[in-house]
C-alpha cells in the first residue's frame, strides 16, 4: 500500500507515527513545506513571552524520528496539484524549485489551517506579523525587542496571550477586534467582563467593537487606523482566525462553505481513497449533532490516529468532539465545552443557562477564591450543551468533566446528583457541577417542565 500525507503537524504527526507501526509494509511518504514537524502553535504565546526558554519542547517529534520509523520524509515541498482520479500528485521542492510527481494508493490529507490575511491597505508594510509557526514566533520575539508599542488585531485565544506576553515584557499594548466583546466564540459575556476588567486594570487599550481600515506607514508600520481613530505603533500581529487549508482539493471533495473537508466519523472524505484530519476538516459536532470547524490540537491528534486506524476499513468510528478549550490569562483560569449562549444564538439552537457564583472550597480554609460556573442546556430535551467557568483558582477540570457529559447526552437532572467526592481542600460539600443541575431544575420546574423519569 502507497500512502501520501500532505502536512505534519498535530494531526499528520500522529496520522503518520500510528501508520508506520499499524502498515510497517506500507510506503509512507510525507510532504510538508516546513523544515520542521509538530510545532505546538498553541504554545507560542508561551515562548514569545519568554516562559518557554527552550523551543524544542514546542516540538514533540522531528523528521528524523520519522525517518527512523521508515517515513520518507520529502520537508521543505510545496504539494502543487492532486489528480484525484489518477490518484497523482505534483510537488515542488522549495528549496530547488525543481517538481516532480507521485502516485498513492490512499492519501491523507492533514494540511491544517492558515492565518487569514485581510485585504486591507497597508497589509504589507514591515513589522505587520502573523502568528501560526515556528518561523513566524522567531520573527515576533525578533522584532519585539526593538518595539516600543504593541497592537495586536484579533481578540481570540492568540490575541490574547500575546497581549499578555507583550504587556509582561514591559510594552505598551493595544488590542483591537471588530467584536464589542473579547473571546466572544469561547465565554459569554459574564465571564469575557471579567478579564476585560482585569486588562483594563493592568493599562492595556482594548478597542473592541472596531474595525481596522488601513495600515500606515513609510515602508514600516506607524500606525493603525480603525473606523473609529487611529493608534501610533511600531510593531502589529495578526491574529483574526484561521481558515482551512483545502484548496488542493476543491471541488474535489464535499466541503463545508468555508472550505473545511467533511469527513464521516471514521476521517473518510467523500472519495474513498482520501481520508483527512485535523485543522482542514470540519469535524463531527456533539452539541448540535452537525459538523464545525473547530481548529484545535487536540481535536487534531484525535483525528490524525483515527486516520490512521480506519486507513485500510473502517473500524473505530470518532466519537465527536464538544470543542473544549482552556486559557490562563494574568492568573485566571478559564475553559469551555460545547455551546455558549452567544454561539447557541448565532446557530439559532434554542438553549437555556443557568449561572453558580460561588467560593470554589469552605470559607473556613486558609484562602478561597470565587468561581463562576455557567451550564448551558437544551430546555425540552434537558440535555447538556456547553459549560463555561473562571476563577483565580485552577477549576477548569470540571469542563472536562461537562464535555464527558454532553459526549454522554448527559441531562440537568442527572448532573445534579451525580457522585462528586468532597474534600475541603479542593471543593464545597455538594459539588458546583450538582449545583448548576439543581438550579437548571429549579428553573424548568418554575415552568412547570418537571423532569422525566
Amino acid at each position: 500500500m502507497k500512502i501520501a500525507v500532505i502536512g505534519a503537524t498535530h494531526a499528520g504527526t500522529a496520522a503518520v507515527k500510528n501508520m508506520a507501526e499499524l502498515y510497517p509494509e506500507a510506503d509512507i511518504t510525507v510532504y510538508e513545506r516546513n523544515d520542521n514537524v509538530s510545532f505546538l502553535s498553541c504554545g507560542l504565546a508561551l515562548y514569545v513571552g519568554g516562559v518557554v526558554e527552550d523551543p524544542q519542547g514546542l516540538f514533540y517529534s522531528s523528521p528524523e524520528e520519522l525517518t527512523a520509523m521508515g517515513v520518507r520524509m520529502r520537508m521543505q515541498h510545496d504539494v502543487i496539484d492532486i489528480d484525484t482520479n489518477r490518484r497523482r500528485l505534483r510537488a515542488k521542492d522549495l528549496v530547488t524549485g525543481e517538481e516532480h510527481t507521485d502516485t498513492y494508493d490512499k492519501l491523507v490529507m492533514t494540511t491544517g489551517s492558515a492565518p487569514i490575511v485581510p485585504p486591507i491597505k497597508g497589509i504589507d508594510l514591515d513589522n505587520i506579523l502573523l502568528a501560526k509557526n515556528f518561523r513566524q514566533a522567531n520573527t515576533i520575539i525578533e522584532r519585539a525587542e526593538k518595539a516600543e508599542h504593541v497592537t495586536v488585531v484579533g481578540a481570540g485565544y492568540i490575541g490574547v496571550e500575546l497581549v499578555e506576553a507583550f504587556k509582561q515584557a514591559g510594552k505598551r499594548v493595544t488590542l483591537i477586534d471588530g467584536v464589542d466583546r473579547i473571546l466572544n466564540k469561547y465565554l459569554d459575556k459574564e465571564f469575557t467582563d471579567v478579564v476585560e476588567n482585569d486588562f483594563t486594570e493592568r493599562d492595556i487599550e482594548m478597542r473592541l467593537g472596531e474595525s481596522v481600515t488601513s495600515f500606515e506607514g513609510t515602508e514600516r508600520i506607524e500606525a493603525v487606523v480603525t473606523d473609529q481613530g487611529k493608534i501610533d505603533t511600531d510593531m502589529v500581529i495578526l491574529c483574526v482566525g484561521f481558515r482551512p487549508n483545502t484548496g488542493l482539493l476543491k471541488g474535489k471533495v464535499d466541503m463545508l462553505e468555508n472550505g473545511a473537508i467533511k469527513v464521516d466519523r471514521y476521517m473518510r472524505t467523500s472519495n474513498p481513497d482520501i481520508l483527512a484530519a485535523g485543522d482542514c476538516c470540519a469535524v463531527p459536532y456533539n452539541p448540535t449533532g452537525g459538523h464545525a470547524y473547530i481548529p484545535l490540537a487536540t481535536n487534531a491528534v484525535r483525528m490524525g490516529t483515527l486516520a490512521a486506524r480506519n486507513l485500510e476499513e473502517p473500524v473505530m468510528p470518532h466519537v465527536g468532539t464538544q470543542g473544549t478549550s482552556g486559557l490562563h490569562i494574568f492568573g485566571l483560569n478559564m475553559a469551555s465545552t460545547g455551546l455558549t449562549e452567544t454561539s447557541a444564538s448565532a446557530m439559532e439552537h434554542t438553549v437555556e443557562s443557568v449561572l453558580v457564583t460561588e467560593k470554589h472550597r469552605p470559607e473556613f480554609m486558609p484562602t478561597s477564591e470565587d468561581v463562576q460556573l455557567k451550564v448551558t442546556f437544551e430546555p425540552e430535551s434537558r440535555r447538556i450543551v456547553g459549560a463555561q467557568v473562571i476563577s483565580k483558582a485552577d477549576m477548569t477540570q470540571a469542563i472536562n468533566t461537562i464535555s464527558a457529559a454532553i459526549q454522554g447526552n448527559m441531562t440537568i437532572d442527572e448532573l445534579a446528583y451525580t457522585d462528586f467526592f468532597f474534600q475541603p481542600h479542593f471543593n464545597q460539600p455538594w459539588n458546583f457541577l450538582n449545583k448548576a443541575g439543581l438550579a437548571a431544575q429549579k428553573t424548568l420546574v418554575r415552568r412547570g417542565k418537571q423532569a422525566v423519569s
